[in-house]
């Protein structure tokens, strides 16, 4: 089928906007390109130091006529999503060997767990822990030593982090290698339930504890539709991970074929072969319109609308708002998904999963099909799977139905015609709703606002009573030149019971929210935020604000709106604790939200 006409044409205005930043990273890369592999041309002195540690290895580092790989790690075992990761270097190494290669670990990356520091001063570095780990991840390859770049993460800033990196290093090839998500436990609405009992009191915290030790209880990512499963599915839809990788639990024996598979595929693709691949040519305008398709498709995480542009900025390509719910409209809601169903991302894998939705997308003319990948030329190799046999991978069709309709629908017949997220913009600036979480009925708010500096004055107000009627809750300067842009999670349960006691009640915030929001209407990432004078810093408590996530509109119904003076907070507390002071030239210089909110971009 022919490409969609919506589709064509925003892959189009991205391309034209983008022409001028684009030809000059191109050609960056191609510069960089040139000379062949850079072992060649190190010194004897710098080839010493880089080998000295790798015995068996040494001869062939010496040699430069091997592919040498450079791992970077996000590995700690700490954090279940990346413990997997802990045996990874040595799966890469021993295939890279079997391949006539080296592998070295060039470094590692930070990576903290939002589900961590939810509520707590350390979410404040969440999102520019993203910037953090693009630079760490750039020391490592910056030793200029790999002929191609394999990226071991998962979660929330670490994949977006490692593509701005891979981007930036985009004269080689890079291949992502995901650990998988963990079994699944506690089903996640039977989680949610706890929390709204434990907010309102019903169960304590030894309950509270239980559940949430049931639903993460061992290693790999959280099993729910969030930033970091949104991630993976990315991850594969634009052609930088195997075919069907994304979804396979960690410590099987798939699992570690696939690991050993994407070591050899990252030396087949390195400049001294015939299949070179080179990381800033998979990453153009076509991978990304890719994404975005496959983000709606699936009701991804709203914190990717902030990392898509940050990720593509550093490929020379400009995203804007428009783009995402353009494609959001002609892109139907294929798979439920908690938080927007009760399956969680095994059930997904097991109903056909990123194969059988990438077919249906292809098959509806609704993503582009002529892209490179890492597995080859065009998009149709993705809706394949990976099979064991006789230890080494092979790739079958995949199925061409769903498995299970109330997990994963065709586009012909899809939960929804139009795609899991939207922009809402108006006299408050502009803004965007996952709405595939939430109920149709819940979509359009008008009621008077209650005003908030500081999302931990919520709680404490709903316990006093404050809540006995339709609100808008507004939570500002939560943007990230005020203290970071923390996901304002927390507030979910608080909100959510009086969304059950019969009361119509949204969200608006400058903030950001975790990847599982739920079925509270949320209009967040609010641009301009208030710290610059945003309007969203202009609202006073009672005035009446419209939130409708139908007509795209973020309204507040007061006259003389326009021409109030913008409100100040007392931000200082912001500055300090928890590593608060070394991040501040990161708050000092992070651009909009609508732009990515990087501060080295």
């Amino acid at each position: 089928m022919s490409l969609n006409a919506t589709i064509a044409a925003v892959t189009q205005r991205i391309i034209d906007r983008s022409r001028p930043t684009r030809e000059v990273y191109l050609a960056r890369m191609t510069k960089a390109a040139e000379d062949g592999p850079v072992r060649a041309h190190l010194t004897c002195g710098n080839q010493a130091h880089a080998y000295a540690a790798m015995g068996e290895d040494k001869a062939a580092l010496a040699g430069g006529r091997a592919p040498n790989l450079g791992i970077i790690t996000a590995y700690n075992d700490m954090l279940s999503a990346h413990k997997p990761y802990e045996r990874f270097p040595d799966l890469i190494r021993a295939a890279a060997r079997e391949a006539g290669g080296t592998a070295q670990v060039a470094g590692g990356v930070p990576a903290m767990c939002d589900g961590v520091t939810q509520g707590q001063p350390g979410m404040e570095l969440s999102l520019f822990s993203r910037d953090t780990i693009a630079l760490a991840a750039s020391v490592g390859l910056s030793h200029n030593c790999f002929d191609s770049a394999l990226y071991l993460g998962v979660c929330d800033k670490i994949v977006p982090g490692l593509v701005m990196a891979a981007a930036t290093f985009g004269h080689i090839p890079s291949v992502f290698v995901p650990a998988g998500p963990m079994a699944s436990g506690l089903p996640n609405d039977e989680k949610a339930k706890v929390r709204q009992q434990f907010a309102t009191g019903e169960v304590g915290r030894d309950k509270l504890m239980e559940a949430e030790m049931a639903s993460y209880h061992g290693i790999g990512t959280c099993t729910f539709y969030g930033t970091a499963n949104t991630n993976q599915m990315l991850m594969e839809i634009m052609g930088l991970h195997l075919p069907g990788a994304s979804f396979v639990n960690p410590e099987t024996d798939l699992r570690d074929a696939l690991t050993k598979a994407a070591a050899k595929r990252a030396m087949e693709i390195t400049a001294l072969g015939n299949d070179f691949r080179p990381a800033g040519h998979i990453l153009d305008e076509k991978a990304f319109v890719n994404g975005l398709v496959g983000l709606m498709a699936t009701g991804g995480s709203t914190n990717l609308v902030l990392h898509l542009p940050a990720m593509a900025r550093a490929a020379g390509i400009i995203l804007d708002l428009q783009d995402f719910s353009d494609i959001s409209e002609v892109t139907p809601l294929m798979a439920k998904v908690y938080p927007n169903g009760l399956a969680d991302v095994n059930h997904f894998h097991a109903a056909g999963g990123l194969g059988y939705m990438i077919g249906e997308l292809l098959g509806a003319g609704l993503l582009h099909e002529d892209v490179k990948t890492i597995a080859g030329d065009g998009l149709g190799l993705y809706t394949k799977e990976p099979k064991l046999l006789n230890d080494e991978v092979v790739f079958v069709d995949g199925t061409k139905e769903s498995l299970n309709d109330k997990i994963l629908r065709p586009v012909a017949d899809a939960f929804q015609k139009t795609g899991g997220l939207k922009e809402l913009k108006g006299n408050i600036g502009r803004g965007v709703m996952k709405v595939s979480a939430v109920a149709p009925e819940r979509r359009i708010v008008e009621a008077k606002a209650r005003v908030f500096h500081d999302q931990r004055d919520v709680k404490p107000a709903f316990q006093a009573g404050e809540f006995t009627e339709d609100t808008v809750v507004v939570v500002r300067f939560q943007g990230p030149r005020a203290n970071g842009m923390p996901e304002l999670h927390s507030l979910t349960p608080t909100l959510a019971v009086l969304q059950d006691r019969g009361l119509k009640v949204a969200l608006v915030t400058d903030g950001r929210m975790s990847g599982a929001s739920g079925k509270v209407p949320a209009c967040i990432h609010v641009s301009p935020e208030a710290l610059t004078g945003g309007a969203i810093a202009k609202i006073r408590d009672g005035d009446m604000v419209r939130v409708d996530a139908v007509a795209g509109t973020l309204e507040v119904l007061e006259e003389g709106f326009d021409a109030r003076e913008p409100a100040t907070a007392d931000l200082s507390a912001n500055a300090f604790g928890i590593g608060r002071e070394l991040f501040d030239i990161f708050r000092q210089n992070a651009g909009n939200a609508t732009e990515g909110a990087a501060s080295i971009l």
